[in-house]
């Protein structure tokens, strides 16, 4: 049997030993299981406060009425690619803060704030799995973080995004989340969708990492019905839960491997792509565009002219845009992850990120092309 470590472990070893039928039988590649508080015990700890619940509201309503079309601002999702240090986080979000006050009549700014990173083979997978970015892998540290950033970033009135990987942790911190995004490498995943499907924000699906646009739009599609599936409870019991349908989930596209997927052309082939796939009206009026990944091949400098291609064709008027990603940090480029000791400060330990002075004239650029459009 795998050994138990942690607070209240012995008990938990107790109850194991009672119940296990067949130790011989599982956890055969388990080292050692480490008691999570539930979700209910964290969230009484850093509590939502009404002012935080706010905000979160009616940045959900407001990135609904662009994703149906009802509001002409940019949804506008930048911050760091991973967050590594709450320090920073905090320091990058204060900023972020206050150029989404300046800009809000046509940007719609949601603060970029993603602990879980999926890995195409190995390497380090987040602040959540790792906090202390040396391998000893304290979950329980990581999450209590992830939801004292969130709790940050909210309290400065800044909306958070975050990518959904593992269907444990939206219990967690889900509460705090204005938009979420199922990642290139989950989109075509059952256990996604079913997440999807009864999350209370609007979700992006990417397009899969091969550039296929279809699995995407096929999620959005699934994801609108309701599903019944295995998950937990706040109180960490096993349940069956039974969802209504999310009539929010759109399309993001990121690139891929074989190249971006950003130009015109693409965006016009993905929305005929998600009316094939008999999505509803409201998820097939637009999508977003992540200048990332493989639209810019992980080069920050690229990324920033994908920027401002994208804004000159929205001030130019073209449909079909609704929002944009951006990774972007408080120094540009990324470095290797190691502990916070050794780092430099602001600098991203996953892919590159477009540096804050440069982020914060292409959001000023994005702005000037909202005006340009309304005006044409």
């Amino acid at each position: 049997m795998a050994q138990l470590r942690g607070p209240d472990s012995s008990q938990d070893a107790r109850d194991l030993g009672r119940q296990a039928v067949f130790p011989e039988t599982v956890d055969v590649n388990i080292r050692q299981l480490d008691p999570i508080p539930a979700p209910r015990a964290f969230l009484r700890e850093l509590s939502i406060t009404s002012a935080m619940s706010d905000t979160v509201l009616r940045s959900r309503r407001e990135i609904r009425a662009v994703l149906h079309g009802d509001d002409d601002r940019l949804l506008v999702i930048v911050g760091p690619c991973s967050i590594h240090d709450p320090k920073a986080a905090r320091d990058y979000a204060s900023r972020l803060a206050q150029v989404q006050r300046e800009l809000s009549d046509r940007l719609l700014i949601v603060m970029r704030v993603y602990f879980e990173k999926p890995r195409t083979t190995i390497g380090w997978k987040g602040l959540i799995n790792d906090p202390d970015l040396d391998g000893r892998f304290n979950i329980r540290k990581g999450m209590w973080l992830a939801r004292k950033v969130l709790c940050d970033v909210l309290s400065l009135g800044l909306p958070a995004a975050t990518e959904w990987l593992d269907p444990i942790t939206p219990q967690y911190i889900c509460d705090l989340v204005s938009w979420g995004a199922i990642g290139a490498r989950n989109t075509e995943s059952q256990v996604h969708r079913e997440l999807a499907s009864g999350m209370s924000m609007p979700i992006g699906f990417k397009n899969s990492t091969d550039g296929s646009v279809k699995a995407a739009a096929d999620s959005c599609y699934a994801a609108g019905f309701d599903h019944h599936f295995l998950s937990i409870n706040l109180d960490g019991r096993v349940i069956a839960a039974e969802t209504r349908g999310n009539p929010d989930c759109h399309l993001v596209l990121r690139g891929s491997s074989r190249g971006p997927n950003y130009d015109a052309r693409s965006v016009a082939e993905a929305l005929e792509e998600l009316h094939a796939c008999r999505v509803n009206e409201a998820n097939s009026q637009g999508l977003i565009i992540d200048a990332a990944h493989g639209n810019c091949g992980k080069d920050e400098m690229r990324e920033a002219r994908v920027v401002e291609d994208i804004a000159d064709r929205i001030a130019r008027g073209e449909q079909g845009i609704l929002g944009i990603m951006m990774e972007s940090f408080l120094l540009g480029g990324h470095q290797s992850p190691a502990p916070l000791d050794r780092l430099v400060y602001g600098r991203s330990v996953t892919d590159p990120c477009i540096p804050w002075d440069r982020t914060r004239e292409l959001l000023h650029t994005l702005a000037d092309a909202v005006s340009t459009r309304r005006g044409a």
